[in-house]
């Protein structure tokens, strides 16, 4: 029998700087198994011995309490119904510094003027110290942070990969510790440790109001050093007053308007051995404290991939416009930078003008619609400031190229200016940045532009997910609360995005009120309790994300730990819900009937709410008139929700008391949402498509009025001219409610509608990621708002779900029993979606000729599928491949892509 393989540990391969005292384990089963009954674990000095259990996933360690920077290796071996594993090869993982008291360091910062500090540019500075080993290094691990990003060096050579460390956290109440393994970079005699250090997330600007100085003025290096040599001595290297600065060749880095770079002032040596130290002033030592530091259970960030650009443009003398083919998050590197003293300006665009010239139009908001109120802590004016661009001087040294690595981009376009030359296609890559996530899902189908819809889903995916979750790359790049429990459960099959999510619920929870009420973005640097805010926090949908997405993530990978994390901020955001429904009245509903009815308690009609947000036609931004409606219809979905999920989450958590209280609640929101926006005839009193939408999903609607309810749905679909009026927080579920109520060929229309608001017409205007608007790029060209915004891409889970059919099962988490429920339509003959879950490769694929189908179905060992066939045939499939034939009338479909 084969042995178990993928050992990892808290959803990481070999992670170092753990500081999970009781990290979970988890490993797939051999190929020849068909189930687990027994495992036996050996990590470190324990022996779990014989343990009875099916459980591969997320297994707690339970040996001996670990050390500070205790390295474990561990294996695993398993018995099954083939019988005795043997032991999987080794893996290990390796803690990282536990205490507060483990820090010998000192936090640094570079000695600047106040009047430098006041900037909202400042230079990128270097750090260094040099040291000496007496003795060849055994093992070396360097822990280092910052107040802002950092990059590390060791005698010249850059340390690690990773990129925009320590990366975006609620600086408050969490800085992120990266640990390296740096023996190999270390020499006996004389060593130097360096680093470079600018604003990023910390002092530089943040969100879409591009506020300045969230976490505080002065940028800060943490770093501790520790050797041991093949004598057995250990040797301390640590950050403090020994440690020197100098402004460096980085002028100016933001992660918003770019990096400014002159090459001049680059100094080669300044990590070596013997540097001149000419200019170098010493650093002030700060005390910041270590109670923030944190290891981050997510991937981090890197550089994942590079592309060449697929032509250049030269729209007039001294300009060249690169297009990648593909929208991405990143950057862009430059071989060619010209004679000395050349300045090169580099704008990074998702879009051209109609003469070929990269625009960033759409990025700027016109600022006389920007909310403000009195008190407002910030200069909106900042936000007509320039967006993404970069420039580069160069010192006419062969080999030199620009990188800039301590900013971050969405474009697709990259337009270059002062060139005097002319540049091609080699000089020019795009390097596609975005946190390191471990791809799991794929999909792929008879047509090609559902094809190429789903990979302009997954590029949304990898141009927002770095380091947190954000709206779009571009102009605001913050964790919107929305976006992410919106497309949670798309991302959840294309990645693994378990420990990315639960670190970005951590920042959520930090940054949760005393009263639950949840920012609308996660992290959150903008300050919104000042009085008067015309848009404060505590929208429903938004803040919903705090029950959503751990709940989905449970779902996916089965973690009950993230539901255990977050529970207590879980519970907070719905008891603000039920207090804000028990307590306040919306006026219109006073005016209408001045006493309260006994089930307006559980109405949430108060406090200000984002709604359904960019509906087609729906007027633009207003947040006084936000303010003024009454969104109770909404807020109250998501309220019964929310406590739904809750009950259900109480329940694996094994708190009873708590599942009966959330379900109560649940139950009576949910009655009271019928008693008030159910009809005498059973109809929606709300009569919109997002209404309809809504409450079908969340089960609002009674058993005998839900056939009722979705024709009316298929009505407003019709009146649309069979096109979809739902916004932000619906559509997403609208194909979906759509196939699981009969009408699985109206949802195969709308996903066909090549006329807009349509999916297509994005994919037919050349669109490579999803855009924020229907109308991204019009018919003539002109961009209009963000083209790199993930939420409606969430209609990939009807092809994930539905048209393969490959589908979670809420009480088998983690894919352990999944169902396959095939339903196809739209004139495709094949379809295949494949998913690697905690378990496994999950493989599902079908193929119709128009009369027959079949369908192919990989189940791995430790797991369960039922399948339901078309024809309604229902089977049960164990570890393995099952092949199954039905008869099925296609044609009644319509053609393929054709709207009937």
């Amino acid at each position: 029998m084969n042995e178990p393989t993928q050992l990892r540990v808290e959803h990481l391969s070999e992670p170092l700087g753990l500081d999970v005292r009781r990290p979970r384990l988890s490993w797939l089963l051999p190929l020849d198994a068909a189930e687990q009954v027994a495992y036996r674990i050996r990590a470190g000095a324990w022996d779990s011995g014989r343990v009875e259990s099916r459980q591969s996933v997320l297994v707690p360690y339970g040996g001996p309490e670990l050390a500070s920077g205790q390295r474990v290796t561990w294996r695993v071996k398993v018995w099954t119904d083939a019988g005795e594993s043997r032991w999987s090869g080794p893996a290990i993982w390796e803690m990282g510094l536990l205490d507060e008291g483990d820090w010998t360091a000192d936090w640094i910062e570079p000695a600047e003027a106040a009047s430098v500090r006041a900037q909202i540019l400042h230079p990128a500075y270097l750090l260094r110290r040099e040291f000496t080993l007496d003795a060849p290094v055994e093992t070396a691990r360097l822990h280092v942070t910052a107040h802002g990003l950092y990059e590390v060096y060791l005698n010249g050579r850059r340390v690690g990969d990773v990129e925009l460390t320590p990366g975006f956290t609620s600086y408050s109440s969490t800085v992120q510790v990266q640990t390296f393994d740096v023996g190999a970079m270390l020499r006996p005699g004389a060593n130097v440790l360096g680093a470079v250090l600018s604003d990023g997330w910390f002092r530089g600007q943040a969100t879409g109001f591009r506020h300045v100085r969230s976490y505080g003025d002065a940028v800060a290096l943490l770093a501790q050093l520790q050797v041991r040599g093949s004598d057995g001595g250990t040797r301390v290297v640590a950050s403090g007053a020994d440690w020197s600065f100098l402004p460096g060749p980085i002028v100016s880095a933001d992660l918003y308007e770019g990096q400014v770079v002159d090459l001049r002032r680059d100094r080669a040596d300044w990590c070596q051995p013997g540097a001149v130290r000419d200019g170098w002033s010493p650093v002030v030592v700060r005390e910041h404290g270590f109670g923030r530091l944190r290891w981050s259970p997510a991937p981090p960030v890197r550089r994942v991939e590079e592309l060449r650009p697929r032509a250049v443009h030269r729209p007039r003398h001294g300009r060249h416009v690169f297009d990648l083919g593909q929208n991405i998050n990143g950057w862009a590197r430059l071989t060619r930078l010209g004679p000395p003293g050349t300045s090169l300006v580099l704008t990074h665009a998702e879009a051209v003008d109609a003469d070929g010239n990269a625009t960033t139009a759409t990025l700027t908001p016109d600022t006389d619609v920007i909310p403000t109120a009195d008190g407002w802590p910030w200069d909106t004016s900042i936000l007509k400031r320039p967006l993404q661009v970069d420039e580069v001087t160069s010192a006419g040294r062969t080999g030199d190229v620009f990188e800039p690595r301590h900013t971050t981009h969405g474009f697709r376009y990259v337009q270059i200016d002062g060139y005097p030359g002319d540049l091609d296609v080699d000089d020019v890559t795009g390097a596609v940045v975005h946190t390191d996530l471990r791809r799991t899902g794929w999909f792929a189908c008879s047509d090609e532009r559902v094809n190429r819809l789903h990979q302009a889903a997954v590029w949304s995916l990898r141009g927002n997910a770095c380091d947190i979750p954000t709206d779009c790359p571009t102009r605001e790049r913050a964790g919107w609360t929305g976006d992410w429990q919106v497309f949670v459960a798309s991302a959840a099959f294309l990645y693994d995005v378990a420990g990315f999510s639960a670190k970005w619920l951590r920042d959520l929870a930090s940054d949760q009120w005393r009263d639950g009420t949840v920012q609308h973005f996660a992290p959150n640097p903008v300050p919104m309790d000042m009085p008067g805010n015309p848009i404060p926090p505590g929208s429903a949908g938004w803040g919903d994300a705090a029950v959503i997405v751990p709940w989905e993530i449970y779902r996916a990978y089965g973690d009950a730990g993230v539901l255990e994390e977050q529970w207590p901020s879980m519970t907070a955001w719905v008891d603000r819900g039920a207090r804000a429904a028990r307590d306040h009245r919306h006026p219109d509903r006073v005016a209408v009937r001045p006493s309260t009815a006994a089930h307006e308690r559980y109405l949430w009609d108060t406090g200000f709410h984002f709604g359904e947000w960019l509906e087609p036609e729906v007027p633009e931004f207003d947040p006084i008139a936000l303010v003024a409606e009454d969104h109770g219809d909404l807020a109250s979905a998501y309220l019964h929700h929310s406590a739904d999920l809750l009950s259900r989450s109480a329940a694996v958590l094994g708190r009873t008391g708590d599942a009966d209280r959330y379900g109560e609640l649940a139950a009576a929101v949910k009655a009271a949402w019928q008693q008030e926006f159910l009809g005498a005839d059973g109809a929606l009193l709300r009569d919109t498509q997002a209404a309809h939408v809504r409450a079908l999903a969340f089960g609002l609607v009674p058993d005998e009025l839900r056939d009722s309810v979705a024709q009316r749905l298929v009505q407003l679909v019709r009146e649309a001219g069979t096109h979809l009026t739902t916004g932000f927080l619906s559509t997403g579920y609208l194909l979906p409610v759509l196939a699981e109520t009969g009408h699985v060929d109206v949802a195969y229309e709308l996903l066909f509608q090549d006329t807009e608001p349509s999916w297509l017409t994005m994919i037919d205007r050349g669109a490579t990621t999803i855009w924020e608007d229907w109308r991204g790029i019009d018919e003539n060209g002109a961009a209009l708002l963000s083209l790199n915004h993930y939420s409606k891409g969430a209609v990939i889970s009807f092809l994930h779900r539905h048209t393969a059919g490959l589908t979670p099962i809420d009480d088998q988490p983690g894919y352990r029993r999944f169902r396959v429920a095939p339903q196809p339509g739209g004139g495709l003959t094949h379809a295949r979606a494949i998913h690697d879950s905690p378990y496994g490769p999950i493989s599902v694929a079908w193929r119709s000729d128009g009369e027959t189908f079949t369908l192919h179905v990989s189940v791995p060992p430790g797991a369960t599928a039922d399948v339901i066939l078309p024809d309604g045939d229902t089977f049960v499939a164990g570890p393995g491949r099952v092949r199954r034939t039905c008869a099925v009338d296609m044609n009644r479909f319509g053609p393929a892509g054709a709207v009937v």
